[in-house]
C-alpha cells in the first residue's frame, strides 16, 4: 500500500494546494484521476453479506487550516483511495478509535453472499473527517493497520 500524507505541513500550508490536499474539498461523482466518490451505504438487512477490511491504495491526511490563533485545534480529515474487486461490492463502515496521538480506522467493505457479480475492478475514494479536534503536535494514523505519520503545526504569527 501506498501512503502519502500531503498536508502533512499542518496547518499553514500553501494555499495553492491541489484539490486532493486542501481540507474539506470535495469531487463529486468521478474525480479527474478516474475513481468514484463513495459514501457508507446501509446494507440490506435481508441481505447475507461478507465483511472484510477495505483495499487501500493510498492515503492523504488533510488538516484544516486554523483561521484562528496558532495553537488552536483543527479538525483533520483523511481521503482514502482504493478499489473494490467487483460491481456488486460497497464501502460498510468506517470505525474510528484515538488514543492521545494514535489514530486507528478500520474501514470495511461488504459484498453480498451467494451473488454473481461482474469482477471489474471499481477506484473509488473516500473522504472520513476524523472525530475531534488535533492541536499542533506528531501523529499516527493507521488505517487498517497501515501507520502514516502527520503533523499539525503551530501557524506563524503573521507580520506587522
Amino acid at each position: 500500500m501506498l501512503a502519502l500524507c500531503s498536508a502533512c505541513g499542518g496547518s499553514g500550508g500553501a494555499s495553492e494546494a491541489s484539490g486532493d490536499e486542501r481540507f474539506g474539498h470535495r469531487y463529486p461523482g468521478v474525480a479527474p484521476d478516474g475513481r468514484e466518490t463513495m459514501l457508507l451505504t446501509p446494507a440490506d438487512s435481508v441481505v447475507r453479506v461478507l465483511i472484510y477490511p477495505a483495499v487501500l491504495d493510498s492515503i492523504a491526511v488533510r488538516p484544516e487550516r486554523s483561521a484562528t490563533t496558532p495553537e488552536a485545534p483543527v479538525s483533520v480529515e483523511v481521503l482514502l483511495k482504493g478499489t473494490l474487486p467487483d460491481a456488486c461490492s460497497r464501502l460498510e463502515d468506517a470505525v474510528q478509535m484515538r488514543r492521545g496521538h494514535l489514530i486507528d480506522v478500520e474501514l470495511t467493505t461488504r459484498q453480498p453472499r451467494g451473488r454473481a457479480c461482474a469482477q471489474v475492478i471499481r477506484p473509488f475514494r473516500f473522504y472520513l473527517p476524523l472525530e475531534g479536534t488535533y492541536g499542533p503536535g506528531s501523529y499516527t494514523l493507521k488505517v487498517n493497520g497501515s501507520p502514516v505519520s502527520f503533523r499539525i503545526r503551530e501557524l506563524a504569527p503573521e507580520a506587522p
